[in-house]
């Protein structure tokens, strides 16, 4: 039973960083996913995958910065309480933003200083291979990073479902597994998008990519529903 209650946190913390990861990832407006849909029909597989590889080592580095270097940020209840509400308005509003879109293309405000910053590190750092092309696109991404640190909020500060245990604790274990289930979850993504891709020659409908979208932004609906309901339901524990 000890060993049970221990492996617990670990094994919720893996299994949230696995399924945030596809779920942010499988969303096809990305630059990595356009990068794969564009590179992989036209180089193939293998290109497609190490562009992915690169993307994912980036992604899990940036999820590795938002648990270990704002942790301690966390503490601060203030703060915490804080981050929730944030979390919250800021899944409501990106899932429906994702949900009801029309078009494949929906810019946020990031877009334009991501893609000046990912320019300047192509001109400094010159990637000419697969695997650093995806590294150095998502190192340039401003909103990868944002995303994580908002979404260490809201694993941190959020029981998981039916137990009272956080999605991730404030553990090393635990922290540790959920980066090691976000790199699993965006190899696995990328690498599902990149076969796609080669097999399909590219020909990924318009219609196609908007239905992928409608489905992250439903399932970031949910979340942010959740960690509503969660706030609603501490303000009615301290009131009482």
């Amino acid at each position: 039973m000890t060993t049970e209650l221990q492996a617990q946190p670990i094994v919720l913390a893996g299994l949230a960083g696995f399924f945030s990861a596809l779920i942010f990832s499988s969303i096809p407006v990305g630059p990595i996913n356009l990068t794969i849909l564009n590179e992989g029909s036209r180089r193939g597989f293998r290109w497609a995958m190490f562009i992915g590889l690169g993307a994912s080592l980036m992604e899990a580095i940036y999820c590795s910065i938002a648990f270990t270097g704002f942790s301690s940020f966390f503490d601060n209840r203030a703060v915490k309480s804080s981050m929730e509400v944030f979390s919250f308005v800021f899944l409501l509003f990106l899932g429906g933003k994702f949900l009801l879109a029309q078009t494949v293309n929906v810019p946020t405000k990031l877009d334009l200083a991501s893609k000046k910053i990912s320019a300047r590190l192509d001109e400094k750092l010159h990637p000419h291979s697969a695997f650093m092309t995806g590294f150095v696109r998502v190192m340039g991404n401003l909103g990868v990073l944002l995303t994580w640190i908002v979404l260490a909020a809201y694993l941190m500060s959020h029981e998981a479902y039916f137990t009272s245990t956080y999605w991730v604790a404030d553990q090393f274990t635990a922290k540790s597994a959920c980066i090691g289930g976000v790199l699993l979850g965006t190899n696995l993504w990328f690498c599902i998008l990149s076969f796609s891709v080669s097999r399909g020659h590219g020909k990924f409908s318009e219609k196609t990519l908007l239905r992928m979208q409608h489905i992250s932004g439903f399932c970031l609906l949910v979340a942010g529903l959740y960690g509503g309901l969660h706030v609603i339901m501490q303000l009615a524990h301290h009131r009482a």
